[in-house]
């Protein structure tokens, strides 16, 4: 192949015509610019292998691949063919690790280590830890190689789930990542777990409790909750409504199947397998939990009733209704209250519990078993299973009303006491 004088220069490579046969225009030291008669510039070089073969390699079309980009490559080459090393094995085989490594993305080894995971899981649990990664993980780095992932870029997913003031959301995440990564590490798909060099990265939770608002902040809490709830779907201002006058947990409401409600008798109750006690693997309690609504929480699941009825749980996802709807709904409003990192889905309980003992006088036994909170001893255990039944459902009205006229300071009397909204 004849060779210029010369290198070649831009305008001569954008300037190059077709012709009726293919011709090359050469650079030097190999590499030349092969044009087409359908007009495509590719960039080659030819050499020879250490087996004395003639073969060439090919850098890319132009213009993708510029004059000085395809000298590069050439440089690269060379220095390849100068350590002994033949660039073009060296070139398939950077394709293939690079194959490899499009393969083992970080959703697909999560979704892996999550089905190896699926026997030692609650299937509640093992729902709830993929949906997480569906929402707050796989957008944002599913698709990258899990081997080239950073600490800076899992540091990234976590704070945008801080931004919402989901603080030990981000800590879990994070926790979870970790696992995955050592699953990678363990099947030779990843090499380091960059999760545990965020230590100290985010911020902490408070005292390691859920954000919550005091009794004293309610009627400010409530006027804000107004201002934003005609703008609301129905079924997130029902969740919002009913995560505020229910001790539930937020995963127990977000989840709850439309076969535990019965509209007609006005009973709910949670299957003990449901509940947070029933999901430990050392003596569950075997115990149904008695969730008692207020008149206003009926007329709110009634209301549901007549959008969501025909699905599987009173919150669908919106994206695939055989799943139940996450927290997030009740964490965007509170964001838009001006309360994100203020008050949380969970702090809702921390908040019944403060307003009933100290507001309306309950005994803390009432309220801890309305919270389905383990007692911790024998005797406990026992006095816990009296249930409280008909004490209880006093207590859920009593509280709902205390809600409707907090924000206005109105006195809400207490069946065996009295207390007020403003005391």
């Amino acid at each position: 192949m004849p060779k210029l004088a010369t290198p070649l220069t831009d305008i001569q490579v954008k300037n190059a015509k077709p012709k009726d046969k293919p011709y090359t225009l050469a650079d030097g030291d190999g590499m030349y610019l092969e044009v087409s008669p359908a007009g495509s510039k590719i960039w080659r070089m030819a050499y020879r292998q250490p087996n004395g073969k003639n073969t060439r390699l090919t850098f890319g079309a132009y213009p993708e691949v510029s004059l000085l980009d395809a000298r590069q490559k050439r440089m690269d080459a060379r220095k390849l063919k100068a350590a002994g090393t033949d660039p073009a094995q060296a070139k398939r085989i950077d394709k293939v690790n690079k194959a490899t490594a499009n393969a083992n993305t970080f959703e697909a080894v999560a979704r892996e280590w999550h089905a190896n995971k699926l026997e030692s899981w609650q299937p509640r649990t093992a729902t709830n830890i993929l949906h997480r990664l569906e929402m707050d993980v796989f957008p944002l780095i599913g698709r990258h190689p899990i081997s080239a992932i950073k600490a800076p870029l899992i540091l990234d997913v976590l704070r945008q789930i801080e931004k919402r003031g989901a603080l030990d959301m981000a800590k879990r995440q994070g926790q979870v990542c970790g696992q995955i990564f050592r699953y990678a590490i363990a099947c030779g798909k990843a090499d380091v777990d960059p999760v545990p060099s965020l230590r100290g990265a985010l911020k902490p939770s408070s005292n390691g409790t859920h954000a919550a608002i005091t009794a004293d902040e309610l009627p400010e809490f409530l006027r804000a909750f107004e201002k934003i709830e005609g703008r609301m779907f129905t079924p997130t201002r029902v969740m919002f409504r009913l995560m505020m006058m229910t001790f539930v947990r937020t995963s127990e409401l977000t989840e709850t199947p439309w076969s535990e409600i019965d509209l007609e008798n006005e009973s709910w109750i949670i299957d003990w397998r449901r509940m947070k006690m029933g999901k430990k693997k050392v003596r569950p309690r075997k115990v149904n939990h008695h969730v008692f609504l207020p008149t206003q929480g009926w007329s709110l699941l009634r209301e549901l009733h007549a959008i969501t009825g025909g699905n599987q749980y009173l919150f669908p996802n919106m994206r695939d209704h055989s799943k139940p709807a996450t927290n997030f709904g009740i964490l965007a409003a509170l964001k838009r209250m001006g309360y994100a990192g203020r008050m949380t889905g969970h702090g809702f309980r921390a908040l019944a519990m403060g307003v009933i003992k100290e507001r309306l006088r309950y005994r803390h036994e009432v309220v801890d078993r309305q919270l389905s909170h383990a007692s911790g001893d024998v005797y406990g255990e026992s006095y816990d299973r009296a249930m409280f039944l008909d004490e209880r459902r006093v207590m859920m009205q009593q509280y709902a009303d205390y809600l409707d006229m907090a924000a206005d300071g109105k006195v809400v009397a207490h069946p065996f006491g009295t207390s007020s909204a403003g005391e």
